[in-house]
């Protein structure tokens, strides 16, 4: 009885054995991961709460979803990672707002020149214009789970801009396919470099450029900082970014997973949100410690610099069909902005 029993003992544990390794193998067929990528550089307050985000999907979906993330620009710029997305080589992207505008053409709002006198006024107007926006995204072949402000973004040189005419001497540098900027520059009759944001710091180093366009928190995150003596004090416009993932990606998930990870996301660029503004202030603070001077420019200069806003404003109007309650409610603190029936 005893070598019976011993043998029914170890049929029996073949069995669970057998079971284990089935529901093992079919969960790893199931899961599914996500390749995002990303500008914002590792170690960054950014990269730390996605990659936390990506941790508690990953528990919460029993292991069925896992984010694989490639930081620092290492796939390229914005424009090179969408165009990844669009072949499959990733699933999606923690991407500057005006990447999507050749789709979703109202994501150009926010980057309106002088669009937001400060950074609480943009948080009031964005309680009504985010989820408009978002919509208008997922109507185009992307999930959407949140913005993510960076803040005002300002010209940085080695030397002191306080007017046009100082802009027109340096040798500027705008990120590529920056529609606004480049409109910008083309007004105030100026040919900036555009580079790679990979190039940027190496041709602040090499002097091929002396100026740039960022936000405080992107100065210092880039390390763009060591290179820069002024800041001009002006705020030129509102920088922000969004992390999609391709909707027919995003639907082969369970719909339970689904839930999980726009909770969780959207949770995590919540945060991000909200700690930018703090950053920003403590971004300003660190320049300023560092020996970056801020400077004014005067009443004359700053009427000149936003009559070429306005006009900027009234050919991105021409050109895009926007969504007219969405540009409303975008611009209703920005007096001199048309209104659209």
């Amino acid at each position: 009885m005893g070598m019976v029993r011993m043998r029914y003992l170890v049929r029996q544990l073949l069995f669970l054995l057998t079971l284990t390794l089935i529901g093992f193998n079919a969960s790893t067929l199931n899961a599914k991961t996500i390749k995002i990528a990303t500008l914002s550089p590792e170690g960054t307050f950014w990269m730390k709460h996605m990659r936390a985000g990506a941790k508690e999907i990953l528990l919460r979906t029993q292991g069925r979803v896992k984010f694989k993330f490639y930081p620092g620009g290492v796939m390229g710029n914005d424009e090179n990672v969408l165009r990844k997305i669009r072949i499959g080589q990733l699933h999606g992207g923690a991407l500057t707002l005006g990447t999507l505008s050749h789709t979703t053409p109202d994501v150009t709002l926010y980057s309106f020149p002088y669009l937001f006198a400060n950074l609480d006024e943009a948080a009031q107007v964005r309680k009504k214009t985010d989820p408009m926006l978002t919509s208008a995204i997922e109507k185009n072949g992307f999930v959407n789970f949140g913005f993510a402000q960076a803040g005002f973004t300002y010209l940085m040189s080695n030397a002191p801009i306080r007017s046009l005419d100082d802009l027109r001497m340096r040798k500027s540098w705008i990120p590529e396919k920056s529609e606004v900027g480049l409109s910008v520059y083309r007004h105030v009759e100026v040919t900036p470099l555009t580079l790679p944001l990979s190039d940027v710091l190496t041709g602040l180093q090499t002097g091929l450029i002396d100026t740039v366009i960022t936000s405080p928190i992107g100065a210092l995150a880039l390390q763009w900082h060591t290179h820069i003596n002024y800041i001009t004090d002006q705020p030129l416009n509102y920088l922000v970014a969004m992390l999609i993932i391709d909707k027919k990606t995003f639907a082969k998930l369970r719909d339970v997973d689904q839930v999980i990870v726009r909770e969780v996301m959207v949770k995590v660029y919540k945060k991000i949100d909200e700690q930018n503004i703090v950053d920003n202030i403590a971004a300003r603070e660190a320049l300023i410690n560092q020996g970056v001077k801020f400077i004014k420019i005067n009443d004359k200069e700053k009427v000149e610099w936003k009559k070429i806003g306005n006009v900027v404003i009234k050919e991105m109007i021409e050109k895009y069909q926007y969504n007219s309650e969405l540009y409303n409610a975008v611009t209703i603190k920005k007096l001199d902005a048309p209104k659209l029936n």
